[in-house]
């Protein structure tokens, strides 16, 4: 009898499949909001844990045990499911980004495809959930996001074919392989490519400056606005997922992935070389978002349409002529 099926279950349920990504999720939640706040010369969570390590945890379980309220006029429908979609579709997709080894728990070919049609499964999601709120601060939140993305998800889909076409194959785990073969990170190779994928990374996760999807200062918390107890605690959430995932791509398609960067046993080497790049990546997510101001949608789209798409194709020019391989 093989221990093969009860391996693949372990790795999925525990580590790092469900439960590894869950803590994960929370931690880095910590290190934004820490990090975030001593750049602004705050506190950040303080108190519960640690140097306020258990606050996002504390803040999920609290969100849980409040009243779900659902307002009369909302398209039930709608309003039950998105959270839900919201939490689960960043979960899933995490299990293609290798963690333990060359390869992801659910690695095939054309991957990094699907990891592309999540994130627009995500924002469709958003405005799904602004529009079923019924709200005019969450519908005007949803269709910021929709608008948002129409900006950002053309030099975002050219940045992560950049990396792709250099190792010829659709694969994220086959972008991280020859970046071990090759010896060289994609961010020296590639350093136009990082940067544009860095800036869709932030507006993909709506953080200053593009946050305007859920601008408290405009429109409340835009289109969470209705959400409150069990609803709200997916939605924050998929949030951390989303953001595990974000610095999980930018680490496997620039930064080498897991590849180790001392010489250790390799069951060791390759969740300490990943969480090591991914906690960097998230600090530089904390970092940016900490030292600009919200631009507005208007400026966000044209921007991307004007300088981003340009520079996107100027860098696959630059590849297909040999410069970036």
């Amino acid at each position: 009898m093989t221990l093969q099926p009860l391996i693949s279950a372990l790795q999925i349920l525990i580590f790092p499949g469900a439960l590894f990504l869950f803590c994960l999720a929370f931690f880095y939640e910590w290190i934004d909001r820490k990090f975030a706040a001593r750049v602004q010369n705050r506190y950040g969570p303080l108190f519960t844990g640690p140097s306020g390590i258990l606050q996002p945890i504390a803040d999920f379980f609290k969100l849980l045990s409040k009243e779900d309220i659902v307002p009369l006029a909302v398209d039930k429908l709608l309003f039950t499911l998105t959270p839900i979609l919201y939490s689960a579709l960043p979960l899933a997709t995490l299990f293609t980004i290798p963690i333990l080894s060359q390869t992801g728990i659910m690695t095939f070919e054309g991957d990094l495809i699907l990891v592309m049609f999540v994130f627009t499964l995500i924002i469709i999601t958003v405005f799904l959930a602004g529009y079923g709120s019924m709200s005019r601060f969450s519908i005007i939140g949803g269709v910021r996001a929709a608008l948002q993305m129409l900006g950002y998800e053309i030099p975002m889909g050219l940045a992560m074919v950049g990396p792709a076409i250099a190792a010829g194959s659709l694969s994220i785990s086959a972008i991280v392989q020859w970046q071990w073969t090759h010896w060289s990170w994609m961010v020296w190779l590639q350093p136009l490519g990082f940067i544009i994928f860095v800036i869709c990374m932030l507006a993909e996760l709506e953080l200053v400056p593009f946050d305007i999807p859920e601008a408290e200062t405009e429109i409340v918390a835009g289109w969470r606005t209705e959400f409150s107890g069990r609803k709200l605690a997916l939605l924050r959430l998929g949030k951390d997922f989303e953001l595990v995932l974000a610095s999980a791509l930018v680490a496997s398609l620039y930064l080498g992935g897991a590849q180790p960067i001392w010489s250790v046993p390799s069951v060791i080497a390759f969740p300490i070389t990943f969480l090591l790049k991914t906690v960097c990546v998230v600090l530089l997510f904390s970092l940016l978002r900490a030292v600009f101001a919200r631009f507005r949608i208007d400026q966000m789209v044209s921007g991307m349409w004007k300088y981003l798409v340009p520079l996107a194709i100027l860098q696959i020019i630059l590849i297909q002529l040999g410069i970036g391989r």
